[in-house]
């Protein structure tokens, strides 16, 4: 029988027959059927028997590797689209995208900002995480605005005064009665504290403030993670 990966491109086991059926066969035979079923006895193709329940196995069988294969390749980069746009916020995202995506960093994302409803609403957001679970390509190329959610692992809205804490994959959130709001990465142990007083005594954190006329404010808090030897 034909390879493996090769039994997803027939629909049909009569397909599968046709393909092993030469044209020789035919002028000589001259019927369609007979042909298939020699195929299907061992006598033409490759001179294997075949039967229909092993090609329906063989072909989900190659369907599910295919599909595998699919889901283990990584996504492209978003920021390697060739229509990225040019945006202060998104540009600087680009240029951090492939070090969080394979953990080399950690960015964290502050913004400050209304949403649909007018209300004002700022919270912090894992990059590392949202990259897991969204398509960033709105974001980069059709210029759907990066706002904070109720999932992301800070989130407040102003006008509601409603606050909600997530759990994040890469960052711990410590409430501290005397330094407020903390962050304490899980792959090093370190915390990253974000008020800008604290963040320039770090020398594990970098704090980055963008300008981008589409927010009301956006920071950006860089934590490298020192690779293991």
């Amino acid at each position: 029988m034909a390879d493996l990966a090769a039994m997803a491109d027939f629909n049909t086991f009569e397909d599968f027959l046709d393909s092993q059926v030469a044209p020789i066969d035919l002028y000589y035979l001259e019927d369609e059927d007979v042909a298939r079923q020699l195929v299907e006895l061992g006598y033409r193709g490759n001179g294997e028997a075949v039967k229909r329940e092993d090609f329906r196995a063989r072909k989900l069988a190659a369907e599910a590797l295919r599909n595998t294969k699919a889901s283990n390749e990584p996504k492209p980069l978003a920021g390697s689209h060739p229509n990225v746009l040019q945006t202060p916020l998104i540009t600087a995202l680009a240029e951090r995208e492939a070090d969080n995506r394979n953990g080399r960093l950690i960015t964290l994302i502050f913004i400050r900002h209304k949403n649909a409803k007018g209300q004002e609403i700022s919270g912090y957001i894992d990059f590392a995480a949202r990259m897991q679970l969204e398509d960033m390509e709105p974001y980069f190329v059709e210029g759907r605005p990066l706002l904070p959610r109720h999932t992301d692992i800070s989130f407040y809205n102003w006008e509601t005064q409603t606050a909600h804490q997530s759990v994040s994959p890469n960052l711990e959130v410590i409430t501290d009665r005397y330094e407020g709001l903390l962050f304490k990465c899980k792959a090093d142990r370190k915390v990253i504290n974000v008020d800008p007083k604290a963040v320039a005594q770090d020398p594990t954190t970098t704090r980055i403030k963008i300008i981008d006329p589409a927010y009301t404010q956006v920071v950006l808090y860089d934590h490298p993670i020192r690779q293991k030897a």
